[in-house]
């Protein structure tokens, strides 16, 4: 006998989400822990976040950088996501007026992990394409420098700038600046091969 897993409504996900001691993604009912991140995978994360406010706050343009600790939440799939960092262009709109789901980013990145990355780069990345403001997808390596950014050029044609060098630049063309990869990797140890 086969027992159905339960489906959870948004709201008794975001009630039980709101109690955890730990980070969940809800993907229509379902309920999904997330893997703990690693300090590697932290340091770049809050690296890019760092950078992300410091390149963007001298632009005329208002643009907010929010954290891992914000969701997204993609109605037309009723997906509720953790991304590893997000910016907002002039004001975030949030999902029925709730500051834990933002239905607006302009540019997603996600740093990717051995358990994580099939998922970001096909899985998590056709659901952020639902979202009529999502204009970049950049995806982080954390065991060696690597950064590739996916730009939407029209409604379904994406481009794709990849960029190894750890003295190099990478573009971000949604918001118009670019950050060094040494700032996104720095004082972070690389695995060896």
């Amino acid at each position: 006998m086969v027992v159905a897993e339960k489906k959870y409504t948004l709201d008794e996900y975001l009630t039980r989400e709101a109690r955890s001691l730990q980070k969940h993604e809800f993907y229509n009912g379902k309920i999904v822990r997330m893997a703990g991140a690693k300090a590697r995978h932290n340091q770049i994360a809050a690296n890019l976040t760092g950078a992300l406010k410091y390149a963007l706050r001298p632009l005329p343009r208002k643009f907010i950088v929010y954290n891992s600790d914000q969701k997204v939440y993609i109605e037309s799939e009723n997906v509720g996501v953790y991304p590893d960092a997000l910016v907002v262009c002039e004001e975030p709109q949030f999902w029925q007026g709730r500051e834990d789901l933002i239905v607006n980013p302009l540019l997603v990145i996600e740093v990717l992990s051995r358990s994580t990355a099939s998922f970001d780069k096909s899985g998590k990345f056709l659901l952020y394409e639902q979202l009529p403001s999502f204009q970049e997808y950049v995806l982080v390596e954390q065991n060696y420098p690597r950064v590739e950014s996916w730009f939407r050029t029209t409604e379904h044609s994406w481009d794709k700038t990849v960029q190894g060098d750890i003295d190099g630049l990478i573009a971000l063309r949604s918001v118009g600046v670019s950050i060094p990869l040494s700032e996104i990797y720095e004082h972070v140890a690389f695995v060896k091969p």
